[in-house]
């Protein structure tokens, strides 16, 4: 399969680098803008309250991987189903859910989406058809893979997004899950968030097959690698993936190459890798300023962007105000939501 143009992950050139990705319209380039800036943003004030203390337990910023979430959004149809690990919050904002449950789940408020009793890692939206947020390393591998037989076995044309990172990919349980998925045909698209360091160690020390999108070879999984800071790149690859599985031809893998700015979590200092490394990836390819400069060329005017970032901002702050003076849950809520 035809890989997107070398990116941040410094893959071998495999012949397909000078392809560029379909253009995207003003329209889609300004909604694209919009819904990675509310991810950005929401983030970044996730990170400010967790340092404040207002936020408590785990925290994984999604900064810098943007695109993937976004891209993979525009791709999809009604039903589809999404799931993915801890680094989420990024996931449910491009999947519709509103900032304000969100933010008050991380604060451990009652207007959360779990109540405020899931916090950071555990919320989740029938509605919205986005099934978490897993604590557990390439748990929701399994659960999405169950999803896309659910739908085979209902034969309701819908797809399962499965996200999950690099060091997720060295799971057992996602093999287990490639091996049923391909065996089966199951309309699943497993997507690698390959940021190169998983909780710290760079993939060239940890994974002795660099090119995530051949995890699935033994299994005739096809793949593809894409450039995750490209939000047209991510788009294009996830409309031929989503098609193929749509089609039934079973399971595809897409890996998304890109690049986390924050530490692994909010804990992490990040000293395996230099400050110079981020700056540069920063300066080159953030996904949005790929967007916004390409909104300035089309003479679309700084005034504009600027106003979509006040409105991002407005968003965002009254989803702070929001989640740190809800009320907490009652005690009596410890015993609800509880099976035996």
């Amino acid at each position: 399969m035809a890989a997107s143009k070398k990116n941040v992950a410094q893959t071998a050139d495999n012949g397909s680098d000078s392809q560029s990705p379909p253009a995207f319209t003003r329209e889609q380039d300004l909604q694209a803008l919009r819904d990675m800036l509310l991810i950005r943003r929401f983030e970044e004030k996730a990170g400010q309250l967790y340092g404040m203390g207002a936020i408590g337990g785990f925290c994984h910023l999604y900064i810098g991987q943007e695109a993937i979430v976004v891209g993979m959004q525009m791709t999809l149809g009604k039903g589809d189903q999404v799931i993915t690990g801890y680094r989420d919050h990024g996931h449910m904002l491009a999947c519709g859910m509103d900032a304000k449950g969100v933010m008050a789940e991380l604060t451990g408020r009652r207007g959360g989406y779990s109540k405020g009793k899931g916090g950071s890692m555990h919320m989740f939206s029938k509605e919205k058809h986005f099934y978490g947020g897993h604590g557990i390393v390439g748990a929701q591998v399994s659960l999405g893979t169950g999803l896309a037989f659910a739908n085979s076995y209902r034969g309701n044309d819908r797809v399962s997004l499965v996200y999950f990172g690099d060091g997720a990919a060295n799971q057992g349980q996602v093999y287990e899950s490639f091996n049923m998925a391909e065996l089966w045909k199951l309309p699943v698209v497993y997507i690698i968030e390959n940021n190169r360091y998983a909780m710290g160690t760079s993939v060239t020390r940890s994974s002795a097959q660099t090119d995530f999108s051949k995890r699935g070879v033994s299994f005739n999984i096809p793949g593809e690698q894409v450039d995750g800071m490209d939000v047209r790149a991510v788009k294009a690859a996830g409309d031929r993936a989503v098609k193929w599985c749509r089609d039934g031809n079973g399971p595809y893998i897409l890996e998304m190459q890109t690049y986390r700015y924050r530490g692994h979590s909010m804990s992490d200092p990040a000293k395996y890798r230099t400050r110079e490394e981020v700056d540069k990836v920063r300066h080159d390819q953030d996904p949005i300023e790929q967007v916004r400069n390409r909104l300035l060329a089309a003479k679309v005017s700084e005034d504009e962007l600027k106003k979509i970032d006040a409105k991002v901002r407005e968003i965002v702050n009254t989803a702070a105000d929001f989640a740190q003076n809800d009320p907490e849950p009652d005690a009596s809520e410890l015993y609800t939501d509880i099976y035996r």
